[in-house]
């Protein structure tokens, strides 16, 4: 009897679980697009099944005793992987979910290359692949230098603004420089009263001779006269006449030099 008991308990076990398996949704197979996935935890789990299988087949690409058709399938998977795994990732972000393109850590090609997995933009070529002919080249290609500009092409884009022309044309510098103007003016005023006690007390002999060189350019400043014109200074009909007449002459000599040829 308690053997039939364990066979009916084992029976509706599995009843229960072939129940539970069937109401289940199948996730072992990922959607064919990251944007068919509405909710964080399914997107991480499938860019973790995404993870496993780059993990896969970066290791099986490390054997170089792969023919060479192979390791170019495993290449192109792997690069087809971290594709797929990149719009997960964004999709995760979409969702309010973390973000893997800032936080996820580096995986490098197993022979301790350059070769970013996870942060890797374009296609690349990982363990053996980067063995194979033709690429070996391809990845010692020195980069195209960046063509320099001439200089007539940088004077082509020189105008006057370059030099600051016009930069106070709205008004605003004008404005800014009348406001700071009497701050300026009254501290390299109190600079020079400074400077000058300064001097002054280093060389009391100078300060006199100062002061009385001040003391007669004021006095000669206060003596001095208006210019007057001793002579008769012509204005400007008389300048004109003057003009006139040179011309008049300059034209009858001409005339007279025609006529005598």
């Amino acid at each position: 009897m308690a053997r039939n008991e364990e066979k009916a308990q084992a029976m509706l076990n599995k009843f229960v679980t072939a129940k539970r398996d069937q109401n289940r949704v199948d996730k072992s197979v990922r959607p064919y697009l990251a944007s068919e996935c509405d909710n964080v935890p399914d997107c991480e789990l499938y860019r973790g099944q995404i993870l496993k299988e780059i993990s896969k087949k970066v290791s099986l690409i490390q054997n170089e005793g792969l023919d060479e058709h192979r390791i170019r399938e495993l290449n192109d998977a792997i690069n087809k992987l971290v594709r797929e795994k990149g719009h997960w990732e964004r999709r995760i972000k979409e969702l309010g979910g973390a973000d893997h393109f800032r936080t996820a850590p580096k995986i490098f090609d197993g022979d301790g290359g350059d070769d970013e997995i996870v942060q890797g933009k374009g296609y690349k070529y990982y363990g053996a692949a980067k063995k194979l002919p033709g690429v070996r080249e391809h990845l010692r290609r020195a980069p195209p230098e960046k063509a320099k500009r001439t200089r007539g092409e940088i004077f082509k884009t020189i105008d006057a603004a370059y030099y600051g022309y016009g930069d106070d044309d709205d008004g605003v510098l004008a404005e800014l420089e009348a406001k700071a103007e009497p701050a300026l003016q009254a501290t390299l005023a109190a600079e020079w009263e400074e400077a000058k006690r300064q001097r002054h007390e280093a060389d009391p002999d100078a300060a006199a001779a100062e002061a009385a060189a001040d003391a007669e350019a004021a006095a000669a400043g206060d003596d001095e006269e208006e210019f007057v014109a001793h002579v008769e200074v012509p204005d400007q009909e008389a300048i004109q006449r003057a003009v006139l007449a040179r011309r008049k002459n300059e034209l009858l000599g001409m005339l007279g030099s025609a006529g005598a040829g």
